[in-house]
C-alpha cells in the first residue's frame, strides 16, 4: 500500500461509466420497489432472491465469476494474473430496511460490478483477482442481528449460531437460508472464511456534512461503537377501570421509566453520544387493560470504548431500578467496538480522490457497516459520497448521479491499486 497512485490506476478509475452505474442503480431498485419511492427488500425474501438472480446474471454477461458461502454471501471475482494471491474485496449489501431507499449498500455492490467493468473497458490486467461482494443482513431489517454474513465469514460469530433466529415475518433464519441457497443450486460455493489482502467498502454518508461542505467523497477514518439490546418489562395485566392506581404493575409505565432514566444516563453535553429506541410494543395492547408487558430496544453507540463499556455496565441496574415494581430483562443482540482504519489505506483513498479531481475530506462513520467486521480479516477502509439532507433508511434516500460516479472512481482507483496494476 505504500506506492503511488499510478496512472493505471487512474485510469480504472477515468474507464468508470456513471450512466451505467446509475442504470443499474435504477433497475436493482426495482426488486422490492415501495410505491413511495423506496425500497423494502429484506434478506433472505423473495425480493431478495430476485435481486440476486439478477446480479448473477449481470456479472456474468460481463464476464465474471459469481459464487456463494454458506451464509449467502454472493461473491463476484474477476480474476487476477495470480489466481492464487489473496484478493481485495470491494462490496457492500442489498437488503433493505423496511422503508428504505435505493442506494444504502446497494451503491457500493453495483459500484464495485462497476469497477470490474471498467477495468475490462480499460484494458487492465491486475495482478490479484478482485472480489465484490454482497453480504448477507447487515441492516436487520428482518432478522435482527445484523450484519450476519460479514459476521460470519470474519469468524466473529458462528454460522448455526444464527440459524435459528426468528424474522419479524416469524420466518426462521435457517429456513429463509434454504431457501435463498436453494434458488441458485448451480453457483460454486465458497469456503466460509478465507484470507484477503484488503476490503474497501463505497457507501452513502447517511449524514450532512459532505453535502453540507459541497465536497464528493470522504476518506473514512474508522467506525464508532454500537452496542444493541432488547429490554423486556414484564407487570400484571389489569382492568384499567377497576384496577387501583396503587399497587399496580403497569409494565409499560416501568417501560416509560426506564427510558427517561436512559435519557439521563446518555445525557452528553458534546452530543457524540448517539442514543435510541427505535421499537416499543407493549401487550395485549388494548385500550382498557394494563400492559402486562412491554419490550423495547436500546440502539447506545459512541468513538470511545471506555465510554460504552461505563454506561453499558450501567444499563441493566439502572433499567432494573426505574422499572420496578415491574421486572426488566436485557438481552444484547448486537456488540461492536469502535475501530479506527489504517492510515495508509485511508490516505490511499485521499490519493485517488485527489489525482481523479474529486474534493474530499476525512470523516468518521456515525453508522456501523459490514467493513466493521471485513477490518478483522485484513485491512478495511470505506468511501463516502454525500446523500441530499443526510437522509437515509427511508424512501427518500438520495444520492446525486455525479456523487455515485465519483465515488465509483475513487473506488476503482483504489482497487486497482491494491490489486496491482
Amino acid at each position: 500500500m505504500g506506492e503511488n497512485l499510478s496512472a493505471t490506476a487512474k485510469r480504472a478509475g477515468e474507464a468508470v461509466d456513471g450512466e451505467r452505474l446509475w442504470q443499474n442503480l435504477m433497475h436493482l431498485a426495482e426488486f422490492g420497489a415501495r410505491p413511495d419511492g423506496g425500497v423494502e427488500r429484506h434478506a433472505l425474501s423473495g425480493a431478495d432472491i430476485a435481486a440476486r438472480t439478477w446480479l448473477i446474471g449481470e456479472a456474468e454477461r460481463r464476464g465474471f465469476s459469481a459464487s456463494v458461502d454458506d451464509i449467502a454471501n454472493l461473491w463476484i471475482r474477476r480474476k487476477g494474473a495470480d489466481e492464487g494471491a489473496e484478493p481485495v474485496i470491494v462490496g457492500s449489501h442489498i437488503d433493505s430496511q423496511p422503508a428504505g431507499g435505493k442506494f444504502d449498500g446497494a451503491l457500493g455492490v453495483l459500484a464495485g460490478l462497476e469497477v470490474l467493468t471498467a477495468l475490462d473497458v480499460a484494458g487492465i490486467a491486475t495482478r490479484r483477482p478482485i472480489d465484490v461482494v454482497a453480504w448477507t443482513n447487515e441492516e436487520g431489517g428482518r432478522f435482527d442481528r445484523s450484519c450476519t454474513g460479514s459476521s460470519v465469514w470474519s469468524g466473529a460469530m458462528a454460522l448455526e449460531d444464527f440459524l435459528g433466529d426468528i424474522g419479524a415475518d416469524g420466518v426462521r433464519l435457517g429456513d429463509a437460508l434454504r431457501l435463498t441457497l436453494d434458488a441458485t443450486p448451480d453457483l460454486p460455493r465458497r469456503p466460509r472464511r478465507f484470507p484477503a489482502r484488503a476490503y474497501v467498502e463505497l457507501h452513502i454518508e447517511q449524514g450532512p456534512v459532505l453535502e453540507a461542505e459541497n465536497l464528493d467523497v470522504a476518506a473514512v477514518t474508522g467506525i464508532q461503537g454500537v452496542r444493541w439490546l432488547n429490554v423486556e418489562v414484564a407487570g400484571t395485566a389489569g382492568h384499567a377501570g377497576t384496577t387501583p392506581m396503587t399497587g399496580r404493575r403497569d409494565a409499560l409505565q416501568g417501560a416509560h421509566r426506564a427510558i427517561a432514566a436512559l435519557n439521563g444516563l446518555m445525557a452528553d453535553p458534546q452530543d457524540r453520544v448517539r442514543f435510541t429506541v427505535g421499537r416499543f410494543n407493549a401487550f395485549p395492547n388494548s385500550p382498557n387493560t394494563i400492559p402486562e408487558r412491554a419490550v423495547f430496544t436500546i440502539d447506545f453507540r459512541h468513538p470511545d470504548k471506555s465510554l460504552l463499556d461505563h454506561h453499558s455496565e450501567r444499563l441493566r441496574p439502572l433499567i432494573e431500578a426505574a422499572a420496578a415494581p415491574c421486572a426488566a430483562s436485557l438481552t444484547p443482540t448486537l456488540f461492536m467496538d469502535p475501530i479506527v482504519f489504517p492510515e495508509d489505506l485511508v490516505a490511499k483513498i485521499e490519493e485517488a480522490a485527489q489525482a481523479l479531481g474529486h474534493p474530499a475530506r476525512r470523516l468518521a462513520s456515525g453508522a456501523f457497516h459490514d467493513a466493521l467486521y471485513a477490518a478483522r480479516v485484513c485491512p478495511a477502509a470505506m468511501i463516502f459520497v454525500p446523500c441530499r439532507a443526510g437522509l437515509s433508511h427511508h424512501p427518500e434516500e438520495w444520492t446525486e448521479p455525479r456523487h455515485a460516479r465519483a465515488g465509483a472512481r475513487v473506488l476503482a482507483a483504489t482497487a486497482a491499486m491494491l490489486a496491482g496494476v
